[in-house]
């Protein structure tokens, strides 16, 4: 399980008197509830970027503390990036390099020039999106071509490439479609959200993502554990029904 690190300040004002710290106080109080039932850590950049100067700095120190207390932890960074190569690499210096993640998201579509500087960075997992949590993704994403939807000819493509250090995001409110493309990444590392607040259901997305080994699968929740009374006991109740369906 992973837990996503995504605060949003107008939920935080109302559990808390808001000051300046305010906001890597929670995160710092999320890590330390959740530390011990978690596999990675996924702050969204999006809700620091928010936030300007001030949101930046406190994602710099929630990714610090991780690092200094809890290291053995992996962090991803969720930037869904996607650019052209000579911008790209911007992207994944800013991500790898100042930021520390472990691990990114990126979008493909551009084509494998734009996520070749992500891959530069060999020790570091790249989360290629094939087929995003939302209600509309199947909108665009499921659009046939050559008889079969445009996600499979992205994902089949990227199979292709042959990177090892690459994984990818499906998401569990489509469990029909991350079962297919489990078969198609035996081995590869998934990121895949979409239970709690997105009402993914938990059994039928586990058994469709695990691996040969009851493994291979990271499911992110957010907001149904780090905004809930009592996080830790809503992460507990999430990493055993995740793990009531893990056999194969």
């Amino acid at each position: 399980m992973c837990v996503g690190l995504d605060p949003e300040l107008e939920r935080i004002k109302k559990q808390t008197v808001y000051k300046g710290e305010s906001l890597v106080k929670f995160n710092i109080s999320i890590v330390n509830q959740t530390a011990d039932l978690v596999c990675a850590y996924k702050p969204n950049i999006a809700f620091y970027e928010a936030l300007g100067i001030e949101g930046l700095e406190h994602l710099k120190q929630t990714i610090d503390y991780l690092k200094k207390n809890y290291s053995d932890i992996p962090i991803i960074l969720d930037a869904k990036r996607a650019d052209i190569a000579n911008t790209a690499k911007m992207y994944a210096t800013a991500i790898f390099d100042f930021w520390g993640a472990d691990a990114t998201t990126v979008y493909p579509h551009l084509g494998f020039d734009s996520l070749e500087p992500f891959f530069a960075y060999k020790q570091k997992l790249t989360i290629v999106l094939i087929k995003t949590s939302n209600p509309d993704a199947s909108t665009f994403q499921n659009l046939k071509m050559d008889g079969e939807p445009y996600y499979m000819k992205v994902a089949k493509e990227i199979k292709k490439w042959d990177i090892r250090n690459l994984g990818v995001f499906v998401g569990a409110t489509y469990p029909q479609d991350l079962k297919i493309v489990r078969k198609l990444f035996p081995n590869k590392i998934i990121l895949s959200a979409g239970f709690g607040a997105q009402k993914g259901k938990i059994k039928e997305a586990v058994k469709a993502g695990v691996d040969k080994t009851g493994g291979g699968i990271m499911f992110n929740a957010s907001r149904s554990i780090i905004f809930s009374d009592n996080p830790r006991l809503e992460a507990q109740k999430l990493r055993d029904e995740i793990n009531k369906y893990r056999t194969v």
